[in-house]
């Protein structure tokens, strides 16, 4: 990989080795989950090589839009930092050189139907932990190998709609509904970043590598903060409320003269401070919303309050002022003005390297700061410099590329 780039040379780069250096991983995985997690690691130093089967991670397709090469966005914002190695893992050569790869590995991530490994003979339990017994191998999958949907296949929204994330989405007209991102891949690869840090540190006190089981299904279903919490308590089934909280009131969306803006105030206090703000202290001695409680009762009416309120305000002055009062709050802005807002790039959330733009690193330390090291790899651009790291001949090289277990060019 090459050494981190100054800070002039584009926006967000790494400025440091980063905090992960020296950390080897071999990445199995494709489309969104398992990527993710592995640019989390990439962009704080952690050497991540890409094992691309034949036809390629397919979400180098998922476009418009496209690159100038043809490759899609979907692809490029989460796969920076890494090295593209094409292989044919169904031939017995591919697999001698995954195990030849993993010799001095730190991490094996994969998103293989559960049992693929195993078939190949590539079991954790069988093979791997018995060859590198410090290796950490994270397996990411739709439902996990057991239980009653053990092995099935998994997708973002298919398991939106399975955890219950969809239901509390959207409004009483809209009904369930999709969230706009996917929420539950990425918080997959988030929490598999976290499951793969903890077995590291744990392995530092016994020397030992372990088996990270990370499903769809279980990580959409960690999100569902308060509504299950909500549930568990009352025996309600939660409902989509839209934009307004279900426990906090006022914790929503209101219309101002110049643009819509959300508003939260988390608590008695904040509310009587609120009001103070906006020369309404009437509203917080009234016995209908003196207390949280009373507010989300009696929601509809003090939403008409404030929906009056704020219907002559310029709601991006209005704002910016309660902000600076301490009062939470702050336009609905579309991604295009998030991503050109000045707070955007002092915080360096968008990353540039060449012509590549992406979202930068959210992860700010002080010492080991990490960011965009190296533009997303083409397909198979890193095969002969990675083998050759790792001790292979030219010969060897070129045998198997000869014998089609290198692959150079996808194929469709």
């Amino acid at each position: 990989m090459p050494d981190a780039m100054p800070q002039s040379e584009g926006l967000g780069l790494a400025r440091s080795a980063g905090a992960l250096a020296g950390l080897r991983v071999i990445d199995l995985t494709r489309v969104l989950g398992g990527p993710y997690c592995t640019m989390v690691l990439s962009d704080h130093g952690a050497e991540v090589i890409k094992l691309e089967p034949p036809q390629g991670d397919e979400v180098r397709d998922w476009g418009p839009p496209f690159d100038a090469e043809g490759t899609a966005s979907y692809f490029l914002n989460i796969n920076r930092n890494k090295q593209s190695v094409g292989l044919d893992l169904s031939k017995p050569e591919g697999k001698e050189v995954l195990l030849r790869l993993l010799e001095g590995a730190d991490v094996l991530i994969e998103n293989f139907k559960p049992g693929s490994m195993e078939k190949w003979g590539l079991g954790y339990e069988q093979v791997l932990s018995k060859r590198f017994p410090r290796l950490v191998h994270c397996r990411v999958s739709g439902f996990g190998g057991t239980g009653p949907l053990g092995g099935f296949p998994g997708y973002d929204a298919v398991l939106q709609a399975m955890t219950g994330l969809m239901s509390i989405n959207g409004t009483e007209t809209s009904g369930p509904t999709r969230l706009g991102t996917p929420i539950v891949d990425i918080a997959t690869g988030l929490f598999s970043t976290i499951a793969i840090l903890m077995a590291l540190q744990e392995r530092e006190r016994s020397g030992r590598g372990q088996y990270c089981d990370m499903t769809l299904h279980d990580c959409g279903m960690a999100l569902l903060h308060p509504h299950a919490p909500n549930f568990f308590l009352n025996g309600k089934r939660p409902q989509a409320t839209g934009n307004p909280h279900p426990n906090l009131v006022p914790y929503s969306k209101f219309t101002t003269r110049t643009c819509e803006i959300f508003v939260a105030a988390g608590n008695d206090p904040a509310f009587r401070k609120f009001c103070e703000f906006l020369g309404i202290p009437e509203v917080a001695k009234d016995e209908r919303f003196a207390t949280n409680g009373g507010r989300v009762v009696n929601r509809e009416a003090l939403t008409a309050i404030l929906n009056e309120r704020f219907a002559t305000e310029d709601g991006h002055e209005l704002t910016r002022r309660m902000l600076a009062a301490g009062l939470p709050a702050g336009p609905v802005l579309h991604v295009d003005e998030a991503m050109a807002a000045d707070h955007t790039a002092h915080r360096a959330m968008v990353t540039e390297l060449g012509s590549y733009r992406g979202l930068g690193t959210p992860i700010k330390l002080s010492r080991t700061p990490g960011g965009t090291r190296a533009v997303p790899p083409r397909f198979a651009e890193h095969t002969e410099s990675v083998l050759q790291k790792h001790g292979y001949s030219a010969e060897e090289v070129k045998a198997l590329r000869a014998s089609g277990v290198l692959v150079e060019e996808r194929r469709r």
